[in-house]
């Protein structure tokens, strides 16, 4: 934790409302004030909301590998213990990217890039973070999903973060894989090992990442720029940003129609596929038309995205319990 700085406080011990014969008195509100605010800071080193999107996939995985509901004790272990890993990956990420974060408008308030938390405070955390994610996970569920939780850190944190982020405008697409290891690991913590149907979901979450993200950076394009961050959208003109997010959309939905016959999905997710993917070409589609005119918004097509994976994972949790 970082320390609270003395002049936030001043504490009276005779005359401060709350101190009794004991001397002790109430915490000040500025001192409350300032723990708030650490454990804000901590938390938002972890990012929270990467962390729901990763158990997006990973529960439906784990209804998927059941066929229903697992046993308690391995979906609170799984919960807990792929939490923690996206955590500690997370905050090394952020541990190592406090300089680009501090360019970067998009990322300038965060906790490493404004140094409201030491750097070396965060790096302790999120090593700790990451080995009490594998321990979790081996504890409460089996160590081949233990082994894939350390595998997922490892290559967020060296092989996308290290090695490829600042290096090669492909950076997302390899680098993204770390991002689609919750549905291996869901599925390994339920059934010991792994098979078609993960790898099939593995590849819908690789092939989605591309399309995903590189509207986001089309958007914040000056950002990567100035922080020399590779990205496609920088070192690449629109036109062919948006034909390759037509193309990898098509590969997409193409997985994803793939999971049908590979894990004998029923009628529910079958719909959902097909309508969803056609909405998520429809916009796709709707993006490259617009390159060039005032009327281009790759933001629409990022946060659909996201109701995109979203609907279609909702889809493969509910499907098993319809037959």
């Amino acid at each position: 934790m970082t320390a609270i700085d003395p002049t936030e406080s001043t504490v009276h011990a005779a005359s401060a409302p709350g101190a009794g014969a004991t001397g002790s008195v109430d915490a000040s509100p500025s001192v409350q004030r300032s723990w708030r605010s650490t454990v804000r800071a901590y938390i938002a080193l972890t990012k929270p909301r990467i962390i729901e999107l990763l158990l997006v996939t990973t529960v439906p995985a784990m209804l998927l590998a059941a066929q229903g509901l697992p046993p308690l004790r391995i979906a609170i272990g799984t919960l807990l213990g792929g939490t923690l890993a996206a955590a500690g990956a997370n905050t090394m990420n952020s541990y190592i990217d406090r300089d680009i974060d501090a360019v970067m408008h998009r990322t300038g308030a965060r906790p490493l890039a404004t140094g409201s938390i030491p750097p070396r405070n965060a790096l302790i955390f999120g090593w700790l973070l990451s080995l009490a994610s594998v321990v979790v996970l081996g504890a409460m569920t089996n160590w081949v999903a233990a082994a894939l939780g350390a595998l997922a850190i490892a290559m967020y944190v060296v092989g996308y973060t290290l090695v490829l982020k600042r290096r090669t405008p492909q950076n997302i697409v390899w680098g993204g894989a770390a991002g689609c290891m919750p549905v291996l690991i869901g599925w390994s913590a339920v059934t010991g090992s792994l098979a078609w149907p993960p790898v099939i979901l593995f590849l819908i979450v690789f092939f989605w990442t591309p399309p995903h993200y590189w509207p986001l950076s089309l958007r914040y394009k000056s950002d990567y720029a100035a922080a020399n961050v590779p990205m496609l959208p920088v070192v690449s003109d629109v036109h062919v940003v948006a034909r390759n997010i037509v193309i990898y959309s098509w590969v997409m939905v193409a997985a994803s129609l793939a999971l049908i016959p590979v894990a004998g999905m029923g009628w529910l997710y079958s719909v959902a596929a097909v309508v969803l993917g056609a909405a998520f070409l429809w916009e796709a589609y709707a993006l490259k038309r617009r390159v060039g005119t005032s009327r281009l918004n790759p933001m629409r097509l990022f946060h659909g995205s996201i109701t995109y994976l979203s609907l279609l994972f909702l889809a493969v949790g509910i499907d098993p319990f319809l037959g």
